[in-house]
């Protein structure tokens, strides 16, 4: 099953706060928005990626709960972009002092900014071409690292702002570079 994509602007022009409502009525749906407004409609995961998902979440909640250099957040989690959209990348980590300078509201409903980094694990239904498309979308809002993992061909391409997608083959580990200092992230269980 794909992600379906659902155009109802000629109808309605959903606020923030609706699709807020819409997402919170909806608790079975992921549920997100690009920034033409269109509702995008996921499919649960497998259960293969939802393993790759968790197991790099951990590596890298446990590399933050060390260094305390921000907040790891987990693929229910909403980010409202600068360009509008609504995304919820599968992990994902926001700076410390971007996160502190939020007030509690807008850490309760979905977070006002884009992640500092991102990663998403493309899923044997999932388009990879929408999905790098995605990618490019966290890097132009502000994203200063991203990693979409092709689990079905051993691949990871990295992204960054201002340079091209670098693409790495059947790595064993990736690097936080200087925007996750001394994260090492073991993929040799997501290869598995």
């Amino acid at each position: 099953m794909t992600a379906l994509t659902l155009n109802i602007n000629s109808i309605i022009k959903l606020t923030k706060e609706q699709f807020y409502q819409l997402c919170e009525e909806n608790p079975d749906l992921k549920l997100e928005r690009n920034a033409q407004g269109e509702l995008i409609i996921m499919p649960p995961t497998g259960g293969e990626t939802g393993r790759s998902n968790s197991s790099i979440n951990a590596q890298i909640w446990f590399w933050n709960e060390q260094r305390q250099l921000g907040e790891v957040f987990d693929s229910s989690t909403g980010f409202t972009l600068p360009s509008g959209s609504d995304r919820s990348p599968d992990v994902s980590w926001v700076e410390k002092s971007r996160w502190d300078a939020l007030t509690k509201e807008q850490k309760e409903r979905f977070i006002p900014l884009c992640p500092d980094f991102v990663i998403e694990i493309l899923s044997p239904n999932d388009s990879l071409k929408k999905t790098q498309q995605k990618m490019q979308e966290y890097i132009e809002n502000g994203c200063s690292l991203g990693w979409l993992l092709n689990r079905k061909k051993q691949e990871v391409e990295i992204y960054r702002p201002g340079k091209d997608v670098e693409v790495l083959n059947s790595p064993q580990n990736l690097y936080g570079e200087d925007i996750l200092p001394g994260l090492i992230v073991n993929l040799q269980k997501i290869w598995a």
